[in-house]
């Protein structure tokens, strides 16, 4: 439930705020200054007394409202009501450690052909037959295990816009495997596929690696259903005006969530209906074809899609 004190006493401190969704309020953010309204806090109290706050374009961030505040020297008074309103649990002090993340050490690259062991040829094959090229798999940097806690699986590397990794995805290329996909243990809230990323043109939004790898051009995985934080504010504060949303018919509801946040955002959105098939099995022609024929969604169809889901 939004705590109406908070709001009441948070408008007093950063200007009058405007409700988004899931108990948020959005205000000017006092650090950046931005001219729009990016500052978005969560005025419905947790279990904990936290009340998470975040800039989409300053990238501030914290779990309790403590925080902002001091940030921006607000007076004694203010956060002794401040502390009467909301729960009281301290100051924040947790350092926050830097994942590291590496390629399996039994990673291989089809990079020289004639020296791929059997477990590689059965890669290649497995690669082939999802419609990727040698052009696409040594671009990507697409390599395979033969052993190991990866093993008999193709690993499909993201890398950021310095080309670091920061993710990879492993794929059984085994034809009834117990394990369909293997992911390291870190966390997602990433730019897949970055490295690829022009942010300057037409953006294309689709859920996993394969999809993405079919689709060619300009495009980013979503590793999953959910546009993460980091990946949501670059598209913001870029010069993106386009962005086709490729989701498959299950993600619906998610697809509509994100295309009303962009349209907010003044970006042109482009809901592609999949027709129950995802890119991969559609092929890069027969995608292509699809978004050449979608067109811009508008508020008044977002409304009717909404309504028929």
């Amino acid at each position: 439930m939004v705590n109406q004190s908070l709001v009441a006493l948070a408008n007093s401190v950063l200007g009058t705020g405007k409700a988004t969704a899931r108990g948020n309020y959005a205000y000017h953010c006092p650090l950046c200054h931005h001219h729009k309204p990016k500052l978005e806090i969560n005025m419905s109290e947790n279990a904990k007394g936290e009340n998470a706050w975040h800039c989409w374009v300053c990238d501030k961030k914290g779990k309790k409202l403590y925080q902002l505040f001091r940030a921006v020297e607000v007076s004694p008074d203010v956060m002794a009501e401040l502390k009467a309103i909301v729960k009281y649990v301290g100051p924040d002090n947790k350092v926050q450690v830097e994942e590291k993340i590496a390629l399996p050490k039994e990673f291989k690259t089809f990079e020289n052909l004639k020296q791929v062991d059997v477990e590689g040829r059965q890669a290649l094959a497995y690669l082939k037959n999802r419609g990727l090229t040698i052009d696409d798999i040594l671009k990507y940097n697409i390599g395979y295990c033969a052993t190991g806690r990866y093993a008999k699986m193709v690993i499909i590397p993201s890398y950021d816009a310095n080309g670091q990794l920061n993710y990879f995805t492993g794929r059984s290329f085994e034809k009834d495997p117990y394990v369909k996909y293997r992911n390291p243990s870190v966390s997602r809230d990433i730019i897949p596929f970055e490295l690829f990323i022009n942010w300057d043109i037409p953006l294309i939004l689709c859920e996993g690696p394969f999809d993405a790898l079919s689709i060619k051009r300009n495009v980013i995985p979503l590793l999953g259903k959910n546009i993460q934080s980091k990946l949501m504010k670059k598209i913001v504060i870029s010069n993106v005006e386009k962005i086709y949303i490729a989701l498959d018919r299950d993600a619906q509801k998610q697809a509509l969530t994100f295309c009303e946040q962009l349209m907010n955002e003044g970006k042109e959105v482009y809901l592609v209906d999949m027709q129950d098939k995802d890119p991969s099995e559609m092929g890069f022609e027969n995608f292509t074809r699809l978004i050449q024929d979608t067109y811009p969604l508008t508020f008044s169809g977002l409304l009717e899609k909404k309504l028929f889901l």
